[in-house]
């Protein structure tokens, strides 16, 4: 364990990285994750790796391929319109059953978005993101120390279960700063061995291997033997923190630096006599429901708090299965939530007012929206909504 020092996230997630094993990088700039290729392209070559700006997302993830295939970890950053476009790659990825470590920073969005941190990018991340049956294992840190130590867990992860692993993270945790320590000594990857899988240079009756994202007639069962690994991890892997669970009446749900501001509003319900308790999946995937399960069981309400217009509600809606009711704090496209706020949302949950909780049925409740294409200019279209 390092002595404490002043980091900002970014920094402290790219020296983690570095200090963890990682011998290859390949990314392309956007904000608000500069700071992560920006420190890579300064200590990379003195570690004894390479560093490559890309020429695009695309070309970045598909270096990683390469890179990954030898054995060599490898690892890519951006923000969300970035991982976008990295989507064909990682599910190339997962076809192949290679290890490597991705970053999103998110951003606000859809589309172009904003720069403002949000975690808009939930389904992205855990549903997999590209075409396929796959998954990949999604860690999501709340501090900055989390997010300097979590590239060692992600790339052991990674290679423990030949996949890729991604970090995800807001992009307020990307860019503030934080006292922080790693708590893990600097992995040499000359120690860590070869993969029998890897690709090699071939020479002395030395095996060939070849890396292969298609493999043709044995399609059906590559993606059941994947299965059957996504099954062990989702028993084994899951993590999750908890606070003051043990006798609450309302359960908040968050992650990533939305925890936070739970944990503020725990705080205060606690001044005020109110039992609130917190519990923060650590992996997104897999997903922690059956300790969710067994809390919510003995709360009158779950309430779930996301930087996004309500995906980590869905997991949580899953979890519980209709045995305890599930309210929604939201903060989409860049807004922030703060202990006060979510403390009204509690506070209505528990005596059936509707402040601070977000139903989009009845948002939409009155809304008209008038959509009259002019036809005489060639388009085609109908009155939607209205009259």
């Amino acid at each position: 364990m390092t002595e404490k020092t002043l980091r900002k996230g970014n920094e402290a997630l790219a020296e983690g990285a570095i200090r963890a094993g990682c011998r290859f990088f390949a990314g392309y700039p956007i904000t608000p994750q500069n700071e992560v290729p920006e420190f890579m392209s300064a200590n990379m070559a003195d570690a004894g790796g390479s560093f490559v700006q890309a020429e695009s997302e695309i070309a970045a993830i598909n270096m990683v391929y390469g890179a990954a295939a030898t054995g060599t970890r490898s690892m890519t950053s951006s923000s969300s319109p970035g991982v976008s476009l990295k989507q064909e790659g990682i599910t190339y990825l997962a076809s192949a059953d290679l290890p490597c470590l991705i970053v999103n920073v998110m951003r606000g969005g859809p589309g172009l978005g904003s720069i403002a941190g949000a975690q808009g990018d939930y389904f992205q991340a855990t549903r997999g993101g590209g075409n396929g049956d796959y998954h990949i294992i999604v860690l999501a840190p709340n501090s900055v120390e989390e997010l300097g130590n979590f590239p060692k867990l992600g790339f052991d992860l990674a290679e423990k279960y030949r996949m890729p692993c991604m970090i995800l993270a807001d992009g307020i945790l990307g860019q503030m700063m934080e006292s922080m320590s790693f708590h893990f000594d600097p992995v040499d990857p000359n120690q860590l061995g070869k993969f029998d899988w890897a690709v090699d240079i071939h020479k002395n009756g030395q095996k060939k291997n070849n890396v292969f994202s298609y493999k043709g007639d044995n399609l059906i069962a590559d993606v059941v033997e994947r299965a059957k690994r996504y099954g062990l991890i989702e028993q084994t892997e899951t993590r999750w923190e908890e606070r003051n669970t043990e006798d609450c009446d309302v359960l908040l749900v968050a992650y990533g630096l939305s925890s936070r501001a739970c944990l503020e509003a725990v705080n205060k319900a606690k001044e005020e006599g109110l039992k609130v308790g917190l519990f923060r999946p650590v992996t997104l995937w897999p997903f922690p429901s059956k300790r969710l399960a067994e809390l919510s069981s003995k709360t009158k309400a779950v309430v779930c708090v996301e930087q996004s217009l309500g995906q980590l509600v869905q997991d949580v809606k899953l979890a519980v299965n209709g045995k305890t009711p599930v309210y929604l704090n939201a903060y989409p496209a860049g807004g922030q939530p703060d202990g006060s706020t979510i403390l009204t949302a509690v506070r209505s949950a528990l005596t059936g007012k509707k402040d601070g909780l977000f139903d989009l049925q009845e948002h939409a409740a009155g809304f008209t929206y008038n959509c009259q294409r002019d036809t005489t200019l060639g388009m085609q279209g109908d009155l939607k909504g209205g009259k």
